[in-house]
């Protein structure tokens, strides 16, 4: 098929030899440590991500054992873990520091910086014709800030009190007092570092992509030809830019009554037996500054997500993806309902009815764009000539968790349904379905897609088959029994449930759910595997090996400076012209002209472009012409 390629925009065309003359003297350093390479900075991202998500996983599987078997001593977990494992044993501040720190890990070093970081990184300039990023610079700034946060926070296991242990949402008092436990102490203040050095790594990425989508699209690429994933990934961004700041404000204040003997969360505290001073304070003011970024966060994480299944399904379907313009305003409106739902989390703080009311509603609508996006999904694999690929599985199974674990916000939204739900399993089950679940089957349809284009090479099917299978029913074989747990009333974060009767009938259950997560944690040994293997290893990729229509498979498959040689393309139509009736192949790339497909095209391609439709019109009449 042929492509144009045509003089695009003055400003942001030069040839790649003028773009690059500047590179081709990189050393080590430069070109894989301190890159400026938007596509080399992914690659850091991602792998950062996958190791923070291992190290994540092993300390789930060790609180797990825990709850399996509290009474058990293992004696590799003293060779393990010293003295915090005493005796075979898990010290109970210790089992509150791995949930702690696994919740903090999985929410904002995998699921944000390791998802938005790698696909908005790697897709941004590539989808819209760019270069790179607005700022390079700024960009390998905020990898470098981000691997220092995870560096900071990984540091904490190795403090003599342990890391922070006041649950992932570090609400004061434990937080706020250094006496309180020993995991309020050091480790707590390294966890408050490394979240305002992470903070400030999302705010860097967040401004680049913002400035990178609405300044340096190239020709023809207006917003209705953009793809799904970079709605998704722009609105994660500004989302991102507006809630991360009450965060660090939270935590500076959080610093404050620490450290400098302040009262912003603290009153009326009674410790060890004396009375401290502080007066005046309120720890839900800290929840409220937190959910104000929580909620958000929930979708900066499953946004990039929907956006890379929207991509996945309709490249796999080969159909176009259904309701596109339906689609991108459901993302609008989760972007802006997403501000006012925060208090959804706070049903049980002694809340204005009224106010829980208004919560309730605000929470129950935003449902109703989540619900287009699930229809839309649907439609889009309806008929459609599907290729199960893996990343395709993975994008399907992102649906499925979506449902799922969607269909228990609805109880859980609901003010008087919560009090009895709050804080216990069902919350568990439910955000590791939706949100947890969802989001890591959307990063791993991303990376099983993207793959040929960040290393040149394809990953193994048969083992992404079996990484696919393994996962998607290891994750509901965890969760899943958790709803009815929650429905017991059995609580979270608690050590162990020996001592309440009630609770001793859900030991057996709790058994069978540390053995799925241990099943669905070696299942990840397969795409490790595969991975890293396929790095070097895997079979060689040609340009479009999924014949996709987005600009990001019209670049070389070789790395180069610059993602173009010569002149970036010019964008002719959307991204999702499959199948297309009249048309001699089932993909036409954005990059093809219209007077190339006169038999495909549809009025309401041209956008009341007048040129195009007069091309179109004549061809009509003379073709008409001919038959007679």
């Amino acid at each position: 098929m042929a492509t144009a390629l045509i003089v695009n925009n003055p400003v942001s065309v030069h040839s790649h030899e003028e773009h690059g003359e500047h590179h081709h003297q990189e050393t080590f350093l430069t070109k894989y440590v301190f890159s400026q390479d938007h596509k080399l900075i992914a690659k850091q991202f991602l792998i950062t991500g996958i190791i923070m998500g291992v190290i994540a996983m092993i300390l789930s599987v060790l609180f797990r054992i825990q709850l399996a078997y509290p009474n058990t001593a293992f004696p590799f977990l003293q060779t393990l873990l010293g003295r915090f494992a005493p005796e075979g044993r898990l010290d109970p501040n210790f089992y509150l520091s791995l949930v702690t720190i696994h919740g903090t890990i999985m929410v904002f070093f995998v699921l944000t910086a390791g998802l938005s970081g790698t696909f908005s990184n790697l897709l941004i300039p590539l989808q819209l014709g760019a270069r790179d990023m607005a700022s390079p610079f700024l960009n390998m700034l905020s990898y470098w800030f981000f691997f220092t946060a995870c560096i900071i926070m990984l540091s904490s296991f190795f403090v003599q009190k342990g890391p922070a242990g006041g649950g992932w949402t570090i609400y004061p008092p434990l937080s706020a007092l250094p006496k309180a436990m020993p995991g309020s102490e050091m480790g707590m203040t390294l966890w408050l570092a490394s979240m305002v050095l992470f903070v400030a790594s999302q705010l860097m990425g967040g401004i680049n992509y913002i400035s990178t989508i609405l300044n340096m699209r190239t020709k023809g690429m207006d917003l209705w030809k953009m793809p799904l994933t970079i709605w998704a990934f722009f609105l994660t961004a500004i989302l991102g830019v507006l809630s991360f700041p009450v965060l660090v404000a939270g935590v500076v204040l959080l610093i404050f009554d620490r450290s400098m003997g302040t009262s912003f969360y603290l009153s009326d505290i009674v410790l060890n037996g004396t009375v401290l001073p502080n007066e005046g304070g309120s720890p839900i003011l800290f929840e409220h500054l937190f959910w104000f970024l929580g909620h958000p966060e929930v979708y900066i994480v499953i946004m990039p997500a929907m956006g890379i299944a929207s991509e996945v399904m309709a490249v796999n379907s080969r159909k176009p993806i259904f309701g596109y313009h339906a689609m991108v305003y459901s993302l609008i409106g989760i972007t802006v309902l997403s501000f006012i739902v925060w208090g959804h989390h706070m049903f049980v703080t002694g809340m204005n009815p009224f106010i829980g009311g208004v919560f309730m509603i605000t929470t129950l609508i935003i449902a109703v764009p989540s619900a287009v996006k699930t229809f839309n999904w649907l439609a889009t694999l309806w008929r459609g000539n599907i290729r199960f690929t893996p990343a395709m599985m993975f994008a399907i199974g992102l649906v499925s968790f979506f449902i799922s674990g969607g269909l228990t916000g609805i109880f859980l939204g609901n003010a008087a349904l919560d009090i009895n739900l709050h804080d216990t399993y069902f919350v568990v089950a439910h955000f590791h379905l939706v949100m947890g679940s969802a989001a890591i089957f959307g990063m791993l349809a991303g990376i099983y897609h993207w793959y040929p284009k960040m290393f040149g090479r394809l990953m193994d099917e048969r083992l992404g088959y079996l990484h696919f299978w393994l996962t998607f029913i290891g994750a509901y074989l965890v969760f899943f029994p958790m709803h009815f747990m929650g429905l017991d009333g059995v609580p979270r974060r608690y050590y162990a449930f020996t001592e309440f009767e009630s609770m001793k009938q859900w030991l057996s259950v709790n058994a069978f759910i540390t053995w799925a997560a241990i099943m669905s944690a070696l299942a990840q040994v397969a795409f490790l595997f595969n991975f890293f293997y396929s790095i070097f290893y895997g079979k060689k990729t040609t340009q479009n090996p999924w014949n996709a229509n987005t600009l990001e498979w019209t670049t070389p498959i070789e790395r180069i400076h610059g993602n173009w040689p010569g002149e970036i393309p010019t964008v002719y139509r959307w991204p999702y012209d499959y199948s297309k009736p009249g048309h001699d192949q089932d993909f036409i790339p954005q990059t093809v002209p219209f007077s190339q497909t006169m038999t495909s095209n549809l009025s309401h391609d041209f956008e009341n472009d007048p040129e195009v439709e007069k091309l179109q019109t004549e061809w009509l009449k003379q073709n008409s012409q001919e038959v007679k």
